[in-house]
């Protein structure tokens, strides 16, 4: 490791420690719905075309948004509503409407099956500001995660390559299915005019759990690591790693920034059913709290111990880990109910298998 590594990552972990005291609210998520009109192999929430949790109405989120509104400042707070697939929902429109209103940026993922000219435009016309569209490859790999919806995706990419004042990126997930094809889905990427791509590695949760065919073997994982650094350095196409955890030497090659889990600290979610908790990948087992009987403000700003102070997560492998204090224990969507690890990206890139 370099010694500008190591100096952005002190600044990071000073940063850090700032934001942990604090906790300025900058992004919250709300699963509007778990419903899908996909059904995805590697789908953490494991949503379904009618999910047992019913869409939460759009005037109980809003209760959240003005407590939110009167704790903070909305210009400062992207809302991103996300699921399932949010557009299944009606009433999407309406609420991008009542999140604009009220002054927050207005932020969603979709798999853009839904997302045709006259949806995108309504979209716009209700202060839609950033959106990520599900993409995993090629044909032949994105439809073997997603089922026969790869023409719909590009079509949602096609649209939004014409859109001029809309912050977007694609978002794919690696797994070994797909892993061997990324240099020429970055080149199709590339010729259709995406300037934005995300990158993540798929974590064994929901349907993804029992399913080997989705997580790459070490000396992949590293090689994913090295396509990401050299294409970076290359410039074509703006690519970046997801927050999946500290990655050592990779630190400052393969992100737009250094690793930091910012769930419970500047990321909060509140998921269908009312729960708070710290971003939509964290295990249902941390919820710090529920809109239906508490304050959203009162579990912001009260709540959260486990993610504020993470001392607790130095055990097992982690406790004499060198990496320790840039790490902090890793995201925290990587612990089991009983705060164990599942997997250690860091250690995955150690490992000589």
């Amino acid at each position: 490791m370099t010694t500008r590594q190591i100096v952005e990552l002190e600044r990071t972990r000073r940063e850090r420690q700032w934001i942990e005291k604090n906790h300025p609210l900058r992004q919250l998520f709300w699963e509007c719905t778990l419903r899908c009109n996909l059904a995805c192999r590697h789908c953490g929430s494991d949503c379904r075309k009618m999910a047992a949790v019913p869409d939460m109405p759009l005037e109980h989120f809003e209760r959240v948004l003005d407590e939110v509104a009167q704790m903070t400042n909305p210009a400062d707070v992207l809302v991103n509503t996300v699921g399932g697939e949010p557009l299944v929902r009606n009433d999407i429109v309406e609420c991008g409407r009542a999140i604009t209103r009220r002054g927050f940026a207005w932020g969603t993922v979709t798999n853009g099956v839904l997302l045709d000219r006259q949806m995108l435009d309504r979209l716009l016309e209700a202060g839609l500001m950033t959106i990520a569209v599900s993409l995993d490859g090629l044909e032949q790999e994105h439809n073997w995660l997603r089922g026969n919806s790869f023409d719909g995706a590009m079509r949602a990419v096609g649209l939004l390559t014409h859109e001029r004042n809309l912050v977007w990126d694609v978002i794919t997930c690696v797994s070994q299915h797909n892993f061997g094809t990324l240099p020429q889905f970055k080149r199709y990427l590339i010729d259709h005019g995406v300037k934005k791509w995300r990158i993540f590695t798929i974590f064994p949760q929901g349907r993804a759990k029992n399913n080997p065919q989705l997580f790459l073997s070490p000396q992949q994982y590293r090689q994913l690591m090295e396509f990401i650094a050299i294409t970076r350095r290359q410039g074509d196409i703006d690519l970046s790693y997801s927050c999946e955890g500290f990655l050592g030497d990779y630190e400052g090659q393969v992100r737009r920034h250094m690793y930091r889990c910012d769930a419970g600290t500047m990321t909060a979610s509140v998921l269908a059913g009312g729960d708070i908790s710290g971003c939509m990948s964290i295990r249902a087992h941390y919820a710090q709290g529920n809109i239906y009987k508490d304050s959203f403000a009162d579990v912001w700003n009260n709540r959260f111990e486990q993610m504020r102070d993470r001392r607790w997560m130095k055990r097992d492998q982690c406790k004499k880990c060198k990496a320790w204090d840039w790490c902090v224990g890793g995201p925290f969507h990587l612990r089991g109910d009983s705060g164990e690890m599942l997997h250690c990206n860091y250690c995955t890139l150690c490992s000589d298998t």
